[in-house]
């Protein structure tokens, strides 16, 4: 690691510091329901319970603690690769009992006495970074790094740096409660919720909390321009509206590398795209070469939509297993050697710490722009996003496969992380949800 075992411990022991302006470690409202909790009613969430262990659980209501905090009933929710991450033990500070779950929209339940701009009923979505909407980041609208939110120092210490508090991503992004439940706490609710209109059904406005907002992000923040060849690494719902958002901008291909049936998906689903199954190259060939065979000198842009912790090979396997990395970097290397010199790299799959054996010499020798783009910042795109959803410019179902019950969570998620039943993004209906839009899948049952 690039810091010593001594200085993390030394972090480690501090927990937090003063920089907390909303009250954090709040990853069940069971903890303490007499501060926390609703005295008299309960709700189904899904909660972590140990690696590679989540399950549905009976807990109490969130009420507010303080004044800028909104209750809602959550209307949809749904699970992301990056909860795969949590579930996997791959991010830290998790603890048995933290509710899961950064993406979800919801109705207005109850408000503390300074939210202003909403009232009780309103349909809206919440970002999944949380931000206080005063700090330098907050007031660019670079929500994604609020100074306020999260006053976790293992992170700082890590990163040199922190991230906005995140909703349901463990106590290492401030230890907030998540919407895979029926009930969710959002502080700053008038900086964190976005109105959702009629014209835009919970179906397809729940996904600018997260995937959407992301995946626009990956493109411009690369800077996918007119006539630019892209080759997306990873073919799930980020890579998805990658494809979708690349065209959008300019580029005149796009190639998805992945394998077995979601290379099937995105063929019927966005006809226009190109895809390299890595699974079936040739003895003796690789992605870099197969790509160059398919492009002259290689893509322009490369798109990282996959996350750190899927080694390839039995060296990052063996190094993964034994700590001495968290995340491999062999998507990293394919993308730096693919582009064309001078090319540019978008890191948006999750990698949470340290890698090894990273072709620094390709990326400097080349002139490759490595472009980490981070956890989204929701507030700066969300706005414009849902007026090119109402609008048709943008349809978010064509990444869902799945309707699911909320109780059937624990279940979905054992499926989601296999592979099975062709699953790709879902929504996650609870007991407040409206009927089903058109265009919506059928309820899958588990």
């Amino acid at each position: 690691m690039a810091m010593s075992q001594a200085a993390f411990k030394a972090e480690q022991a501090m927990g937090h510091d003063d920089n907390a302006t909303t009250a954090q470690d709040v990853a069940n409202p069971g903890l303490d329901r007499e501060k926390y909790g609703d005295p008299n009613e309960t709700m189904k969430a899904l909660a972590w319970m140990g690696k590679n262990k989540v399950e549905m659980i009976e807990c109490p209501k969130p009420k507010v603690i303080e004044d800028r905090d909104v209750i809602l009933k959550v209307t949809g929710s749904t699970v992301c690769g990056s909860d795969l991450h949590l579930l996997h033990g791959s991010v830290v500070e998790m603890q048995k009992g933290d509710i899961l779950g950064h993406e979800f929209c919801g109705l207005v339940d109850e408000m503390g006495s300074g939210v202003k701009g909403f009232k009780k009923g309103d349909r809206v979505v919440a970002s999944f970074q949380i931000a206080c909407g005063d700090c330098m980041y907050c007031k660019k609208k670079l929500s994604s790094q609020c100074e306020k939110t999260n006053s976790n120092t293992i992170e700082n210490a890590m990163y040199g740096g922190r991230t906005a508090g995140m909703f349901g991503y463990s106590h290492f992004t401030g230890g907030f409660a998540g919407g895979q439940a029926e009930y969710v706490r959002v502080p700053y609710g008038d900086v964190n919720l976005l109105k959702l209109p009629d014209s835009v059904p919970d179906e397809k406005g729940l996904y600018l909390s997260d995937v959407v907002s992301t995946s626009w992000n990956c493109v411009v923040d690369t800077g996918v321009k007119d006539g630019d060849v892209v080759a997306v690494w990873g073919a799930g719902p980020v890579g998805q509206m990658c494809v979708d958002f690349a065209f959008m901008n300019g580029a005149s291909r796009v190639i998805v590398i992945d394998q077995n049936w979601r290379l099937d998906y995105v063929k019927e689903k966005y006809p226009k795209a190109e895809t390299l199954d890595f699974s079936k190259i040739p003895s003796g060939s690789s992605v870099p070469a197969e790509l160059k065979k398919m492009v002259k000198n290689g893509p322009d842009v490369a798109l990282e939509c996959v996350a750190g912790e899927y080694p390839k090979s039995w060296a990052h396997s063996i190094e993964i297993a034994a700590g001495l990395e968290t995340d491999t970097s062999e998507i990293i290397n394919e993308m730096i050697e693919s582009v064309k010199n001078f090319g540019r790299c978008g890191i948006t799959g999750v990698y949470v710490g340290y890698t090894n054996h990273f072709n620094i010499g390709s990326l400097m020798e080349r002139g490759i722009r490595l472009i980490g783009n981070g956890q989204a910042p929701v507030h700066l795109y969300w706005e414009d996003l849902l007026k090119k959803i109402e609008a048709g410019e943008i349809d978010p179902l064509k990444m869902v496969t799945h309707r699911v019950r909320v109780e059937d969570l624990d279940k979905v998620y054992y499926k989601f992380e296999k592979k099975e039943d062709h699953m790709q993004k879902v929504y996650v209906q609870t007991r407040f949800s409206a009927p089903p839009c058109e265009g919506s899948p059928a309820l899958t049952t588990y």
